[in-house]
């Protein structure tokens, strides 16, 4: 009985290779078009921070308006690019986690291909003026519908994945992950059917939901998303020796939920008190699942360096530089960093004190900056230069590109939320100078707006990169695979030459 269910194990088995090549045609349509977007917001991006300190830069065309520019900047880069990668990497964790290939690969191709076809009408139809004015879903209605049925199609067959999984016990990644595929759908559907159906609500309560959506998107999607990412290179680390306290990761799954859900509405809110207050009690605690992770990687080094592997600090460094043998993991500790940072901000600023100076002001959009550029894309960008070799089986055309793009991407979010922050305190702390003007106020805010705008140049430079290294991939892919079987199927085609 054993050996008759031992082979029927073994004959069940699917190799990583299997895996990776049913992941290939999904992850190359989410990855190739959310880089895409990616370089679109970034140019977006630089127009609208040029604005700022320069009305006059492109004022004379209509559809460049700072109005229009900067939610397109904000719509490419969320639902363009971190959307996108989020789902492609989410769908590359589950199937490999679950020793599953990737069910209908091609039905998710198609979805990714009408999200970007929502995406682009809708982006148009901002240039055009036709936004909806809300923050963060300023696409209409027109483009949320190819949006909807895009996502529904390749988060369906996600989880037909991770049904089909041979690994039963799901893991702290695929918790988060599983979470964030029906997180997603419940916030975006709700607030687009609440605010842009043909009876939306009224009055106060459109802003309260706005608030609700861009909250619970920004610190709850994302934070599920990149901590079941960072969950599975910690997971990954377990080949070096390293262990993790699963009950801890699930105190930060839960937590993360709990108190994030209920943060979005801003401490100076014009709504009922017990709405501010609920959500500034909500950011404070946010500090709990902070804390947690600290904890969570600390413990994680602390085994890799003095645990069963037993690792020198030196070695400890190599095998951190190498861990997976994937690509470059300063982007995870650099993002790790930067969640810490940008969660803290979110709780500090909450403080009734501290919010009477953040409120209104740069420092807000520094913590913004530094959760989306800083946390979530620095996770994304790891794993798709980590994930696309492994798929492909063919390694990057330009191997030192990679770190580059992590000092360009390092730096240049240096350079736009060190300044917005300093800037927005000291913005914060004169707007309550009665002897300065708001005129006043605002010209002292101008140098910090010109060196962010340096930084976004930086971050735009480093996408292009990331752009250019999956193009030139692909490329190579295509000869590699498809020339000669093109060649050996047309040779037959060929005229023969008459001998003499």
């Amino acid at each position: 009985m054993n050996a008759t269910s031992t082979t029927s194990s073994a004959s069940d088995s699917i190799s990583t290779a299997e895996i990776d090549a049913s992941c290939r045609v999904p992850l190359f349509t989410l990855f190739v078009s959310g880089a895409v977007w990616l370089v679109v917001a970034s140019v977006f991006g630089l127009i609208a921070s040029i604005k700022f300190h320069a009305p006059g830069f492109l004022s004379d065309c209509p559809f460049l308006t700072y109005g229009r520019v900067h939610p397109v900047a904000t719509n490419a880069l969320v639902y363009g690019f971190a959307v996108q990668a989020g789902l492609g990497v989410a769908l590359w964790i589950i199937a490999r986690m679950g020793g599953a290939k990737v069910a209908q690969p091609w039905l998710i191709a198609v979805g990714a291909k009408l999200w970007n076809f929502g995406l682009t009408i809708g982006v148009i139809g901002i240039l055009a003026g036709d936004s909806t004015g809300f923050e963060n879903l300023e696409i209409p209605r027109y483009g949320v519908v190819f949006l909807s049925m895009g996502y529904l199609l390749i988060a369906f067959f996600t989880l037909v994945t991770l049904h089909n999984r041979k690994e039963r016990d799901l893991g702290p990644s695929q918790w988060f992950l599983l979470a964030a595929l029906f997180w997603f759908p419940w916030i975006y559907f709700t607030a687009n059917y609440l605010l842009l159906s043909h009876s939306p609500v009224r009055g106060v309560t459109q802003a309260v939901l706005a608030w609700w959506y861009s909250g619970n998107l920004h610190l709850v999607w994302f934070g599920l998303v990149g901590l079941g990412a960072l969950s599975h290179f910690f997971d990954e680390a377990k080949s070096f020796g390293c262990t993790r306290s699963r009950n801890l990761a699930l105190f930060i799954f839960w937590t993360v939920i709990l108190f994030a859900s209920w943060s979005g509405i801003p401490p100076s809110a014009p709504v009922p008190a017990w709405m501010p207050a609920l959500s500034t009690v909500a950011r404070v605690l946010m500090i709990i699942p902070v804390l947690a992770l600290l904890v969570d990687f600390n413990q994680l080094v602390e085994t890799w360096k003095f645990g069963p592997s037993r690792l020198s600090p030196m070695e400890t460094r190599t095998a951190l530089g190498s861990l997976p043998d994937y690509g470059d993991s300063r982007f995870v500790g650099f993002g790790i960093f930067a969640f810490l940072m940008s969660w803290a901000m979110v709780s500090i600023s909450s403080i009734p004190a501290i919010a009477a100076v953040t409120n209104f002001t740069w420092f807000t959009v520094a913590q913004s900056q530094l959760n989306i550029f800083g946390f979530f894309s620095m996770f994304m960008f790891f794993w798709i230069y980590a994930i696309v070799p492994q798929v492909t089986g063919i390694q990057w055309p330009c191997a030192k590109s990679v770190r580059r793009h992590f000092w360009l991407a390092a730096v240049g979010i240096v350079l736009i939320v060190l300044p917005l922050a300093i800037g927005g305190l000291i913005e914060g702390f004169n707007s309550h100078n009665t002897k300065m003007s708001n005129v006043d106020v605002a010209k002292n805010a101008l140098n910090f707006l010109r060196i962010s705008t340096l930084g976004e140049l930086l971050i735009l430079v480093g996408n292009l990169m990331l752009l250019g290294n999956l193009i030139g991939l692909s490329v190579r892919y295509y000869k590699i695979h498809f020339v000669p079987v093109y060649q050996q199927a047309t040779v037959e085609l060929k005229p023969v030459e008459a001998k003499p």
